[in-house]
């Protein structure tokens, strides 16, 4: 009898409990089983953009092996409109530039290549679009634009090309001293293995250049 009256003392010492914390808790429980299921739910929504964004940039390539370029222009918009968190809408507007480049479309090309730069997640995306759009305004002869597009900080691994490019923006309106020192520091922010720096070389020699210090 003195285990039932103790088992009842624990079962009234339960229930006092349960009513004065068994609310908050429940509560508590179901915060938590809705945090997991947002977790999960959003993982799966990543996963699913994802693939989706993977099966229209495969679109896309096709249509530039098949040199449509307009299909490869809305690809890349349809890929911003829909997909613009992901890697794939930067991908795709960089192949959308150089698909309108190679068709003479510097105005398209510059629009995808400005878009990277203003609104790409991905540092290494934006470097490179500085840099291929200052290539553009270069054939532009837009000389001033150009310089300003390249005086962004970019990842130490583009700086030796943004040098390069700028020196080539310099020799363009035949500021021959500066773009010397350009491509002498082109040279000395490229890593070694690099096969753009044969070329960044060859430059230099043209104009008189010394190698830069190893």
């Amino acid at each position: 009898m003195a285990y039932d009256l103790e088992e009842q003392e624990q079962i009234e010492t339960l229930k006092s409990w349960w009513k004065q914390y068994g609310n908050l808790i429940t509560w508590l429980l179901i915060a938590a089983l809705g945090a997991y299921a947002a977790w999960s739910g959003w993982n799966y929504y990543q996963r699913s953009q994802a693939a989706q964004a993977g099966q229209l940039y495969d679109e896309i390539t096709r249509a530039v092996a098949a040199k449509d370029t307009a299909r490869v222009l809305r690809g890349a918009a349809d890929m911003r409109e829909k997909f613009s968190r992901t890697a794939y809408a930067e991908m795709a507007a960089l192949t959308a530039a150089k698909a309108a480049f190679d068709a003479n479309d510097l105005n398209g090309a510059k629009a995808q290549l400005q878009w990277v730069v203003d609104s790409g997640r991905d540092e290494e995306y934006r470097a490179l679009a500085r840099i291929r759009l200052a290539g553009v305004l270069l054939d532009e002869k837009a000389y001033d634009e150009g310089m300003k597009v390249l005086s962004a900080d970019v990842p130490v691994a583009f700086a030796g090309a943004l040098a390069d490019r700028r020196g080539d923006l310099l020799m363009a309106q035949n500021k021959v001293a500066e773009a010397r020192a350009a491509y002498q520091e082109a040279l000395q922010k490229s890593d070694a293995k690099s096969p753009g720096r044969q070329l960044i070389q060859l430059k230099l020699d043209a104009i008189g250049g010394a190698k830069a210090a190893a």
